[in-house]
C-alpha cells in the first residue's frame, strides 16, 4: 500500500510538471515531446545576455527539412537574421508592438514559401486551396522550427505583422516567394502562464 501511494504521489508530480511546463529543456535534454510541447510558450521577453551561434540556427533549421510538404515540393524557405546588424535592420519591419517584444531576440527569422509550387499538378491548381498549400506546408515546416527550438533550450514567437515588401528588399527574397512570417528566436527572462486551452470536444468530432 505504500508503495502504491509513493507512485500516485510521484505520478502527480510528473503531470503537474508536464502543465505546468516547469520544466526546463536546458535543464534537462532528455524531455519527452509532450514536455517540449507543455513548456513552448510564445515569448515576448527575453534575455540581453544569451547568444546563439550560427551553427545553432543551422542545426535549428536542419530540423525543418524533415517537416512534410505536398508531394515532397518543400516550398519552404528561412531567412536567418544573426549579426547584431542585420538583426535590428530586421526588427524595424516589424510592427511596434513586435519590436518591443523581441528587443532583445539574438535572432529574427524570416519564413517563405514559393508560390505555384505546393497545391498544383503540372501548373494547374489541384482543388480550390491552391497556393493555400504553400501556406500550409510553412505552417508545418515553422512548427518543427518552434519545437526543436524549445528542445534546444530556445524559445520563439511567430509574428505576423511586418512590412513584407520592405523585408523582400533588405533580405534579397525573390518575387516568387510569398512572406509570411517573422520567427524570433531567444532565451526567456521568465516563464509566462500556459494560456487556457480548448477542450478536446471543442475541437474535434469521432464518427
Amino acid at each position: 500500500m505504500k508503495l502504491f501511494k509513493y507512485l500516485l504521489i510521484m505520478a502527480g508530480i510528473s503531470m503537474f510538471g508536464l502543465a505546468s511546463g516547469c520544466k526546463d529543456p536546458q535543464e534537462n535534454s532528455s524531455l519527452s515531446f509532450d514536455e517540449i510541447v507543455a513548456s513552448r510558450r510564445s515569448i515576448r521577453q527575453y534575455d540581453p545576455d544569451k547568444k546563439i551561434s550560427e551553427s545553432e540556427i543551422r542545426t535549428l533549421l536542419q530540423t525543418t527539412i524533415e517537416a512534410p510538404s505536398w508531394a515532397n515540393n518543400q516550398p519552404v524557405r528561412y531567412y536567418a537574421a544573426i549579426t547584431p546588424e542585420k538583426v535590428a535592420a530586421v526588427r524595424e519591419l516589424l510592427g511596434d508592438n513586435n519590436k518591443r517584444n523581441t528587443a532583445n531576440a539574438p535572432v529574427l527569422i524570416v519564413s517563405t514559401y514559393k508560390k505555384g509550387g505546393s497545391g498544383f499538378f503540372r501548373g494547374t491548381a489541384a482543388n480550390e486551396i491552391g497556393d493555400g498549400w504553400g501556406a500550409y506546408d510553412n505552417g508545418l515546416s515553422n512548427a518543427y522550427l518552434i519545437l526543436k527550438a524549445r528542445e534546444m533550450g530556445f524559445d520563439t514567437l511567430i509574428m505576423g505583422i511586418r512590412d513584407a515588401e520592405a523585408l523582400r528588399r533588405l533580405l534579397g527574397i525573390p518575387q516568387e516567394e510569398e512572406v509570411m512570417a517573422v520567427i524570433s528566436v531567444g532565451y526567456r527572462v521568465q516563464s509566462p502562464n500556459r494560456p487556457t486551452r480548448k477542450s478536446l470536444d471543442e475541437i474535434a468530432k469521432f464518427f
